[in-house]
C-alpha cells in the first residue's frame, strides 16, 4: 500500500510567510475603511446635531425664530445622508470584511434615518414639541454613536485602535454638547425654566466631562494641547455663565427669551471647535492607516529576503546546538533556550550575521510587545465603558430608574465606597444587594440629586 506523497499539496514556506503578509494588508484595508465609514458617520452626526439644535429654537419659540436656519440645516444633512447609505451599501460586498454586529447596526441606522423625512414634516407644521422633536433626534444620532463605537471596537491595529478610541469618545462628548445645545435652546427659546430640562443640563456636563478626558488620554498630544486650550478661551468663560443661569435658576422662574440665540451662537462655536478637532484627528487617523499598509507592504517586498537569511543563519538555538555537538569544539554547556527575561546564552551570538538575527528577533519582540500593551490600553477604556453601561442598564431594569439616576446611583456608590466607579459596576453586576443599600438620603427612582455646586 503506498502512502500519497502530501509534500506535493502542501504551502511551500515562502507561501506561507507571503500569504501571512497578504493577509495583515487586507486587514489593514479594511480597517481603513472602517475609517473612511466613521469619518461619514460623523459628519452626519455633526449636520444632525446643527438640525436639531435649530429644531429646538423653532419649535419652542412657536415658530418664531430659526425658521431659515431648520431648513437650511436639513439641506444640508440630506446629502451626508445619501453618502452614507451609498457607504452602506458597499460593506454589503464579502471582500469588506464587515461583521453580522456591524451589518446588523447599519440596519439600526437605516430604520431610523428612513424616520427622519416624516419627522422633518412634522416639524414643519410645529405637530411635536421642542422636547420630543430632540429626543426624536438624538435616537436617530444615538444609533449612529452606537456604529461609531463599533467601529473604534473592532479594530485590532494598536496605533490606529488609540487613535478610534479618541475619535470614538469625542464623537460622544461632542453629542452631550450636541444635546445640551438643543436643551438650553429650548429653555431659553420658551421662557421659562423646568426642573426635568435643568438636570438633564447638569447631566449633559457630567458627560461631556467624563467623554472628553478619555479623549485626552487617547489623543496625540497636539490635539490634546489644542482642547486645552480652547477650554481657556472666553466664548467657554461665557458658556459657563449660561449654563449656571439655566441651573441656578427655580423651577417655573421666568428666562430671558432674547439670550437663545446667543446660547445657540456660544454653545455653537464650543462644538464646532470639537468639529474641527475631530476632522484633524480623522486625517490622522488616516495617515496612520496609509502608514502601516505601506509598512506592510514593505515587509512583503522583505519575505524573500528573509527566507534566504534565514536559511543561510539557522537560529541561534540551533546554531548553538550545531556547535556543542561539533567535532572541532570542546563541548560547554548543554544548549537551552533562554528563560523569560534572560540574555542568549554567548555561545549562540557568536556568529556575526547570527547575531543580527538575534537583535532583529529582539526588536520585532519588543516592538510587539509595546504594541499589545497600546493595544490593552485601548481595550480596556472600551471595556470599561462596556461594563458601567452594562451596570447603569441593570440599574434601570432592576430599581426602575432612569439612565441618569442610574449613573448618579454608580457615582454615589462609588464615593460612598471610595471605590473606583468600574469597580462599583463590577459588584452591581455580580453582587447588587452589597453594593446598594437602602438609604434615606437616596433620591426616589426616576429622580437624580441636583448637584450642589455647578463646574
Amino acid at each position: 500500500m503506498s502512502v500519497p506523497d502530501s509534500s506535493a499539496s502542501a504551502p511551500s514556506i515562502p507561501q506561507l510567510v507571503l500569504r501571512a503578509r497578504q493577509l495583515e494588508i487586507e486587514s489593514l484595508r479594511h480597517l481603513a475603511a472602517r475609517a473612511e465609514l466613521a469619518d461619514v458617520v460623523g459628519q452626519l452626526i455633526h449636520a444632525l446635531q446643527h438640525e436639531r439644535g435649530a429644531t429646538s429654537i423653532y419649535l419652542a419659540s412657536g415658530g418664531q425664530r430659526f425658521t431659515e436656519e431648520r431648513r437650511e440645516a436639513a439641506a444640508a444633512a440630506q446629502p451626508v445622508e445619501a453618502a452614507l447609505r451609498a457607504l452602506f451599501a458597499t460593506q454589503m460586498e464579502a471582500e469588506q470584511g464587515a461583521s453580522a454586529r456591524m451589518l446588523s447596526l447599519m440596519a439600526w441606522v437605516l430604520l431610523d434615518l428612513n424616520t427622519l423625512a416624516g419627522l422633518r414634516e412634522q416639524v414643519a407644521q410645529r405637530t411635536p414639541s421642542a422636547h420630543d422633536a430632540v429626543a426624536a433626534f438624538s435616537r436617530v444620532i444615538a444609533g449612529l454613536v452606537e456604529l461609531v463605537f463599533h467601529l473604534a471596537d473592532a479594530a485590532a491595529h494598536p496605533a490606529v485602535s488609540r487613535l478610534l478610541v479618541a475619535f470614538v469618545h469625542l464623537v460622544q462628548g461632542k453629542e452631550a454638547a450636541g444635546q445640551e445645545r438643543a436643551v438650553g435652546a429650548q429653555l431659553f427659546a420658551s421662557g421659562r425654566c423646568e426642573d426635568a430640562e435643568q438636570q438633564r443640563i447638569v447631566h449633559l456636563i457630567d458627560a461631556q466631562e467624563r467623554s472628553l478626558q478619555v479623549f485626552e488620554e487617547f489623543a496625540d498630544d497636539a490635539l490634546r494641547r489644542r482642547w486645552q486650550q480652547h477650554q481657556l478661551t472666553p466664548n467657554v468663560a461665557q458658556l459657563e455663565r449660561l449654563r449656571r443661569t439655566l441651573c441656578a435658576a427655580r423651577a417655573g422662574a421666568v428666562l430671558d427669551t432674547a439670550l437663545s440665540p446667543t446660547w445657540f451662537e456660544v454653545t455653537s462655536e464650543r462644538i464646532t471647535e470639537m468639529w474641527r478637532i475631530q476632522a484633524d484627528l480623522v486625517a490622522t487617523l488616516r495617515q496612520a492607516c496609509q502608514q502601516q499598509i505601506a509598512d506592510a507592504l514593505s515587509d512583503l517586498q522583505d519575505s524573500k529576503g528573509l527566507l534566504k537569511r534565514l536559511r543561510d543563519n539557522p537560529p541561534p538555538h540551533a546554531h548553538a546546538v550545531d556547535r556543542f555537538f561539533s567535532p572541532a569544539a570542546q563541548p560547554q554547556a548543554a544548549p537551552v533556550l533562554p528563560g523569560p527575561g534572560e540574555a542568549l546564552a554567548p555561545q549562540a551570538t557568536d556568529d556575526p550575521a547570527a547575531a543580527s538575527l538575534v537583535e532583529l528577533l529582539k526588536a520585532q519582540t519588543a516592538r510587539l510587545g509595546s504594541m499589545e500593551a497600546e493595544l490593552e490600553a485601548a481595550r480596556r477604556a472600551l471595556n470599561e465603558r462596556k461594563v458601567i453601561e452594562r451596570a447603569k442598564g441593570a440599574l434601570m431594569s432592576r430599581l426602575g430608574l432612569t439612565e441618569e439616576a442610574a449613573f448618579r446611583m454608580l457615582q454615589k456608590a462609588s464615593m460612598d465606597h471610595n471605590r473606583r466607579l468600574l469597580d462599583v459596576a463590577e459588584a452591581t453586576l455580580t453582587l447588587p444587594d452589597f453594593v446598594f443599600t437602602t438609604r434615606a438620603d437616596q433620591p426616589a427612582p426616576g429622580k437624580p440629586e441636583r448637584p450642589t455646586h455647578q463646574k
